[in-house]
């Protein structure tokens, strides 16, 4: 199992619902974090949490529709001098439901995109190189398992692109110890899911993060994380390692 102790992990969306709680397993697992949400007043509440877990961690700020923003928390991060061995790309937006997906505006898929999409790749790109270079690494992708709903165009699309990306970055890495997979959280009552979700944001837990425990240089996987509910860490990751495959042909 991949050991996160003494590690640095960016943890994008961790302000609040599922990346508020990954950032908590994380820091019980002794991992350092780079905690990043749209504005540093909105992490000051996890700062504290975390850190009372005696790790250390730092808070970034930028809206995520802002690839120039984007880049400048980038470079922010590069500042710290702290090298980035795990990158959990949580934060995601879902802009609206269209009843009437006809009139669907174009606006649904540029801000989507923006977010869901272009922003997370943004950050593989910067932070994966590195970690091919030190010959370790771990990104998880938090994708969707929405399906035939036209009414969520903009969101589903983006979501797709975003698999399609990892899956391919995932192909120049596959059996080294930089691994890169998609997380599928399941519809939880989030600000995201809204209230009338089955899932409470805890299922997510430890199936969130598995892709970043797992050590056996599989990357392009789908993990469904409501397949985790309820298991310790290590079982989580034995299930991972035996039932979840890469899509590559060997």
């Amino acid at each position: 199992m991949y050991n996160v102790k003494g590690k640095w992990a960016l943890i994008t969306g961790a302000a609040r619902g599922i990346g508020f709680l990954t950032a908590q397993f994380m820091a019980r697992q002794g991992c350092n974090l780079i905690l990043h949400s749209r504005s540093l007043e909105h992490t000051e509440k996890v700062l504290r949490e975390v850190r009372a877990y005696g790790v250390q961690a730092y808070a970034v700020e930028a809206d995520l529709a802002d690839a120039a923003a984007v880049q400048r928390m980038c470079e922010e991060i590069d500042g710290l001098e702290v090298p980035v061995d795990i990158v959990l790309n949580n934060a995601g937006l879902q802009i609206a439901y269209r009843k009437f997906y006809f009139t669907t505006p174009v606006e649904d898929y540029t801000v989507s995109f923006a977010v869901n999409t272009i922003a997370p790749a943004m950050i593989c790109y910067h932070f994966m190189p590195k970690m091919i270079e030190r010959g370790s690494g771990r990104i998880v992708n938090t994708t969707s398992g929405i399906a035939l709903d036209v009414c969520q165009a903009g969101y589903s699309a983006s979501k797709a692109a975003l698999d399609k990306i990892t899956i391919d970055l995932g192909s120049t890495v596959q059996g080294t110890d930089v691994m890169i997979n998609l997380a599928d959280p399941g519809w939880c009552r989030t600000d995201l899911g809204g209230p009338g979700a089955p899932n409470a944001p805890e299922s997510t837990i430890p199936g969130i993060v598995v892709g970043v425990f797992a050590d056996d240089k599989k990357s392009g996987r789908h993990l469904t994380a409501q397949s985790f509910t309820g298991m310790t860490l290590e079982a989580a990751v034995r299930k991972c390692e035996a039932e979840f495959d890469s899509p590559y042909a060997m």
